[in-house]
């Protein structure tokens, strides 16, 4: 029957049909107990939530989806007649997959399911990009921030102390705490009514005792401090830009997703996370598969490339090339990627920070000769350095200074020094120098332009996680969650490409009727379609 309604097949047929399913219930023994009641099939489950991201159905529309839909039936080997499961199965299941690894064990099985069939290998070519990732959290202002704080602190009272409220709140709390805050654009009384949350929120973290304080609470406490210190006179009063503000990176931008961080990047500015996605890329006909996401905190992306490393390690899926921009390289990856993984890491390192770098003017690092042997350093106009500081001084740098009286009488002086001090010229190690002096060279190879140019191509993933599949913003609070979202996203994404270049199914034709065997015995012509002709 499914046959019969989708003759070409659906992306949910496909995994069926070619990988006879990506999960075994065996393959999530681990993740339940061994005693109690029988749960529903957790491969099915696995599947469900996939093709769920693969048509961006909500749960109740991915739940109506296994009752109502053929091919969900095909795909999960259920009965015509199975009703299914209630929609809040599928939030219970993406709680289990946030513990510990397992959304990224939940990729590796797919993977291996996917390796085994021959359709991804080790030792290709791969590439990486990131993108900024919008908490599910609502951006909020100060006083937004606050009061909201005050409210679920107050909330999750409610339900575990309430006899502790009983003295504090009345009829102005009720007002001011009663329903989710929603402020206009320009709030009356801002600085008043900011003053007033945080008198509140300190009296409210005063009466609770330590027994009594959830997370909510905890957050609050938080965020008060953040936002909050006592004057001179044991006053609480807000913080402003002369007493210092925590950095984006510590600072809590809503009580309800306390992961979520604000970072700017160039002209971008959001709350949220970073996702980093990696895919194959060995060829422009073979079918480019995601091998690996993550989920992180706005930082480096440098930081995010030893854990992509290992997980494809674990996975059997390292490439021999790895290409990434410039955000991912330095002279120590390149070196770790080597030494550690045998990957030749294609990507530019950045040039170095100094003015002279920067206005393209004066003698740049390049322009002085290195002598590692006799640990010297010559200046273009002929003069040695007098004095070698290797690490720990300015570790992991080794610090060369010329002596002021050959710097003073130079001509070329301004072109190499400022003010009154003479020439510093810092370097890396001897092998990651000539690492990152070759890696600068390279750039400007043909032969290395046009290898790299193939890192481009990640964008295009990157628009499709985003836009067709609605990755931009968070569906969920905390990156655990965020990061279930990107890996079933990373998933159904293969396996549409997989299902959309798959060769087309043998067609099988029904078998002529005798009526039509005898009309094409005797050259008479019939319609083999009813809207033939129309």
């Amino acid at each position: 029957m499914a046959r019969a309604s989708n003759p070409i097949g659906t992306t949910a047929m496909w995994v069926r049909d070619h990988l006879g399913g990506l999960w075994r219930d065996e393959d999530f023994a681990i993740w339940y107990p061994r005693n109690g009641r029988p749960g529903l099939s957790p491969a099915q489950l696995a599947t469900v939530c996939v093709l769920q991201f693969l048509l961006n159905l909500s749960d109740r529309q991915a739940a109506e989806a296994v009752r109502c839909r053929i091919d969900f039936k095909y795909a999960l080997a259920m009965e015509l007649d199975d009703p299914g499961f209630h929609h809040s199965v599928l939030t219970d299941f993406r709680d289990r997959l946030c513990e510990d690894d397992r959304a990224d064990e939940l990729l590796s099985l797919a993977l291996e399911r996917i390796r085994a069939a021959g359709l991804v290998t080790e030792r290709g070519r791969q590439r990486t990009d990131s993108t900024q990732v919008l908490a599910a959290a609502g951006e909020l202002t100060r006083l937004e921030l606050v009061l909201e704080a005050v409210r679920a602190a107050l909330e999750e009272s409610a339900r575990c102390a309430p006899a502790v409220l009983d003295e504090l709140v009345d009829a102005d709390w009720a007002k001011r705490y009663g329903r989710p805050v929603r402020l206009a654009s320009q709030p009356s009384h801002p600085a008043a009514r900011l003053k007033q949350a945080g008198a509140d929120a300190y009296r409210l973290l005063d009466r609770l005792p330590p027994t009594a304080r959830g997370p909510r609470v905890e957050t609050l406490r938080q965020i008060i401090v953040q936002n909050f210190l006592f004057d001179t006179r044991g006053g609480l009063r807000p913080r402003t830009d002369k007493d210092g503000q925590p950095r984006g990176a510590l600072r809590i931008v809503s009580p309800y997703d306390i992961e979520a961080r604000r970072a700017i990047r160039g002209d971008t500015r959001w709350s949220g996370y970073l996702v980093h996605v990696t895919e194959t890329c060995d060829s422009d006909d073979s079918v480019h598969l995601i091998t690996d996401v993550a989920t992180t905190s706005p930082t480096r992306d440098s930081q995010a490339l030893p854990g992509i490393h290992k997980r494809l390690h674990a996975r059997r899926l390292l490439p021999a090339e790895h290409l990434v921009d410039g955000g991912y390289t330095s002279a120590a990856l390149l070196d770790r990627s080597a030494r550690d993984h045998q990957i030749q890491l294609v990507g530019p390192v950045k040039a170095s920070g100094s003015w002279q770098e920067k206005q393209q003017t004066g003698f740049t690092r390049e322009a002085f000769s290195i002598d590692f042997e006799h640990r010297r350093v010559t200046c273009p106009n002929g003069e040695t350095s007098e004095r070698w500081f290797e690490p720990p001084a300015m570790a992991p740098y080794t610090v060369v200074r010329f002596a002021a009286r050959q710097c003073d009488p130079c001509p070329d002086r301004s072109l190499c020094a400022r003010g009154t001090s003479a020439r510093t010229v810092n370097f890396l190690p001897r092998h990651l120098h000539e690492l990152q002096a070759r890696n600068r060279t390279d750039q400007h190879n043909p032969q290395w332009q046009r290898r790299y140019a193939a890192r481009s191509g990640v964008e295009g993933t990157i628009c499709e996680f985003v836009n067709g599949h609605r990755a931009r913003r968070g569906r969920y609070h905390g990156v655990a969650k965020t990061h279930v979202q990107h890996v079933l996203t990373a998933i159904a994404i293969n396996l549409e490409r997989l299902a959309i270049h798959a060769p087309p199914a043998a067609d099988h034709p029904r078998s002529l009727t005798a009526f039509q065997l005898y009309l094409d015995a005797r050259g008479l012509t019939w319609e083999s379609w009813w809207r033939q002709g129309k």
